[in-house]
């Protein structure tokens, strides 16, 4: 599988700042996705199937301004189908986990596919890793596991939703590479779009197979709402639409920023203590992208 198209050489510095900004700006909005998950009051996976499925309207009438794109040939079809349904089935294991462990180590676990994404990144550059490249990777990986060790809490309690969250974050690899593949040659909205349209129906057959109610009760319509406008529309919206512009390597080590950006909206909105050692691991995350956009060949 290769890796997604990198910025052009006589792009401006200005695109390629504002590329970093939405990826980073899109994971700060994915960050806050268990929390609101835990503010609805439908099922966990019935939460999931309404974060696809409203923002449906707005992204086909996106993909239709989009028609002067590319047209997704049959392969295309199939990645973004497969890519679907693996999101889909993210969602379903991820918003299960939550509900049963602890906001940390569901944030730890849902972020494991980033350490995946990071390898199969060392395997599309089909080269060793220069300096820079290694630091960036140490950096990563220390500043991850400072942020993870601080929040990982294993008892048995929690052993159920820590593996659904694990295995979240394997699903959410085979979400995000397809879609980088495909996000080559098709706009964002036409990927969101089919993407949506293939994981909608795989989470409302989950919710309804297991009983889960579907239509929110007496929270309303306002969490689900917001979990579909900050996650789909902007998080993911944003994500997609960085995706073409870096390399595998590069947003695995931007998912390992959600770590760090769920401790800091904790402590900012929840009043929760950061540590010496939190503000650590957010620094070594933060070196990682510099040192390896500066890198330049990743």
């Amino acid at each position: 599988m290769s890796s997604a198209t990198s910025p052009h050489d006589n792009e401006s510095l200005a695109p390629r700042a504002w590329h970093l900004a939405a990826l980073l700006l899109g994971n700060a909005f994915l960050a806050l996705g268990p929390w609101l998950v835990r503010l609805t009051d439908t099922g966990p996976v019935a939460a999931g199937f309404w974060r696809m499925a409203l923002p449906l309207p707005l992204f086909l009438f996106l993909a239709w301004r989009e028609r002067g794109a590319n047209r997704p040939t049959r392969r295309t079809a199939m990645l973004l189908i497969m890519a679907g349904t693996a999101f889909g089935l993210d969602l379903a294991s991820w918003h299960t986990g939550i509900e049963l462990t602890r906001l940390g180590n569901a944030t730890l676990f849902g972020n494991a596919g980033s350490i995946l994404i990071m390898l199969w990144g060392l395997v599309a550059l089909r080269r060793a890793p220069d300096g820079k490249e290694w630091l960036a990777l140490a950096a990563a990986f220390g500043g991850a596991a400072l942020l993870m060790g601080r929040s990982l809490e294993i008892s048995a309690a929690t052993l159920v939703g820590d593996l659904f969250c694990l295995l979240a974050g394997a699903f959410y690899v085979i979400y995000i590479l397809p879609a980088q593949m495909a996000r080559a040659t098709l706009g964002q909205w036409t990927v969101l779009t089919m993407i949506s349209l293939a994981a909608a129906p795989v989470l409302l057959a989950i919710a309804l197979f297991i009983g889960e109610p579907v239509v929110p009760g007496d929270a309303g319509w306002l969490p689900v709402v917001g979990l579909a406008l900050s996650s789909q529309v902007i998080g993911q919206g944003l994500l997609v639409y960085a995706l073409k512009h870096f390399t595998p390597l590069i947003i695995g080590m931007a998912l390992l920023t959600q770590p760090a950006l769920a401790a800091l909206s904790g402590w900012l909105a929840f009043g929760e203590v950061l540590a010496p050692l939190d503000l650590v691991g957010m620094a070594l995350v933060s070196a990682a992208l510099v040192l390896a956009k500066a890198g330049g060949k990743t």
